[in-house]
C-alpha cells in the first residue's frame, strides 16, 4: 500500500506534508555554541594576588632545587646497608627512602609550580581558529611569529624574573640527579686494575700445598701455579685478587732464555709470569717443555716463555707480563715489586 492510498491524518507527523511536497528542515544538531564570555581571574586585575602567585611559583622551583641538593646529599649521608623502620612502610633502606622522597619532591614542585604558573599568571583568554592547509603560507608564518612573540609577552617570563631565576635554577639542578646516579653504577675502579698483591719482599707460595718455594722445589721442565704470600683460600676477597694475582713458575736453561729482561727478572732460570691469559682472563694452565710454549686452554692462545711471553700464536693481543723475582735471606722465592704492567685482557682498551 502506498502513502497515496493511507489517510492522512494516518500518516506520521511531517509525512503528510513532505507527500504533498513540503520540506520540513530539521534544526542543526552539532550547532557551534560558541565561547562563553571571558572573565577576568583575581591576579588579572589585583596586582598584589598576581605577586603572591609569583612567590608561590617561586617557592615550589625553590624547593625543587632545595630537593635536589637532597638528594645528593643523601648519598654521602646515608650508608647502603643502614635500615631505618618508617611507618607505614616498614624496615626499609634509608638511602633508598631518602633518594626518593628528594627526587620525587624536586620533580612535583617542577610540574606543580608550572601548573600554578600557567593557571594564575599567564593569559587565559581563548581563542578559535579556522584549519586551514599543511603548507603555510607567508601570511601564516608571520602570524604564528607574532602569536609566538605575543605569547612569550603574556606568559610574563621577562617581567616576572623572580619565577624565571628559580625556574632556570630548578631545571639546571635537577639533571645533576642523574648525574650522581651514574656513580652508582659500580665502584670507581680508581687504579685498582694496575696493582695486585704482589710486592717488594712477598713470598711466592706453592698454591697446591700452601708452602713457600725454595729455588730447589722448582725443577727444570716443571710448571708450577703460585699465589702471593698471606692470600687465603678463605679470605672474602681471594677470587678479587687472584684473578689479578694468579702466578706461573717455570724452570728454563738460562741459556735458552731469549729475552734479555726476561733474563735479569727471573732466578737462575726460574720465571714468574701472569696466569691470566690476555685474550679473554682464562688461566693458562697448558705447558710443553720442549718449546716453552703455554697454551691458553680457551681460545689456544700461546705464548713462548723464553722470549719475553710474547704471543706466537691466538687471539690474544699482548704478552703475558713478567714478575721480577729473587731469593731472600732464609732461601725462599720472593717478589722484588709487583708487575710492572697490568694484567688480565683487554687492559689496554680500557685504560
Amino acid at each position: 500500500m502506498s502513502t497515496q492510498e493511507i489517510p492522512e491524518e494516518n500518516l506520521p507527523s511531517g509525512q503528510g506534508e513532505a507527500a504533498h511536497g513540503a520540506v520540513k528542515v530539521a534544526e542543526d544538531p552539532f550547532a557551534d555554541p560558541g565561547l562563553p564570555a571571558h572573565k577576568p581571574r583575581v591576579q588579572d586585575i589585583d596586582e598584589r594576588a598576581a605577586k603572591r602567585s609569583e612567590r608561590t611559583v617561586a617557592l615550589l622551583f625553590t624547593v625543587s632545587m632545595l630537593s635536589t641538593i637532597g638528594f645528593i646529599a643523601s648519598f654521602v649521608i646515608f650508608p647502603v646497608d643502614h635500615i631505618v623502620y618508617i611507618w607505614p612502610f616498614g624496615h626499609i633502606s634509608s638511602l633508598n627512602f631518602s633518594l626518593g622522597m628528594t627526587l620525587g619532591l624536586a620533580l612535583f614542585c617542577i610540574g606543580a609550580g608550572a601548573v600554578h604558573w600557567a593557571r594564575t599568571l599567564m593569559s587565559d583568554v581563548e581563542t578559535a581558529q579556522e584549519r586551514h592547509p599543511i603548507e603555510a603560507t607567508p601570511e601564516v608564518k608571520a602570524k604564528v611569529m607574532e602569536d609566538f612573540r605575543a605569547g612569550a609577552a603574556e606568559s610574563q617570563l621577562g617581567r616576572r624574573k623572580l619565577i624565571r631565576n628559580t625556574m632556570f635554577g630548578a631545571l639546571a639542578m635537577v639533571p645533576l640527579s642523574g648525574v650522581v646516579l651514574l656513580r652508582e653504577l659500580g665502584p670507581l675502579p680508581e687504579d685498582k686494575l694496575r696493582h695486585t698483591l704482589w710486592a717488594r719482599g712477598k713470598m711466592l707460595i706453592n698454591q697446591n700445598t700452601n708452602e713457600p718455594l725454595r729455588p730447589g722445589d722448582v725443577a727444570v721442565g716443571s710448571l708450577t701455579f703460585a699465589i702471593p704470600e698471606g692470600l687465603e683460600e678463605s679470605d672474602h676477597n681471594f677470587n678479587t685478587e687472584i684473578a689479578k694475582a694468579a702466578l706461573m713458575i717455570v724452570r728454563l736453561q738460562p741459556g735458552d732464555i731469549k729475552d734479555k729482561q726476561e733474563l735479569e727478572w727471573s732466578h737462575e732460570g726460574i720465571v714468574a709470569y701472569s696466569k691470566i691469559c690476555t685474550h679473554v682472563g682464562c688461566p693458562i694452565s697448558l705447558y710443553e717443555q720442549q718449546t716453552h710454549h703455554v697454551l691458553c686452554p680457551c681460545h689456544q692462545s700461546t705464548f713462548d716463555l723464553a722470549d719475553g711471553a710474547r704471543v706466537i700464536f691466538g687471539p690474544a693481543g699482548h704478552a703475558l707480563p713478567q714478575l721480577r723475582i729473587g731469593v731472600n735471606d732464609e732461601g725462599y722465592l720472593e717478589a722484588l715489586g709487583d708487575f710492572e704492567e697490568p694484567v688480565g685482557p683487554a687492559f689496554w682498551e680500557r685504560g
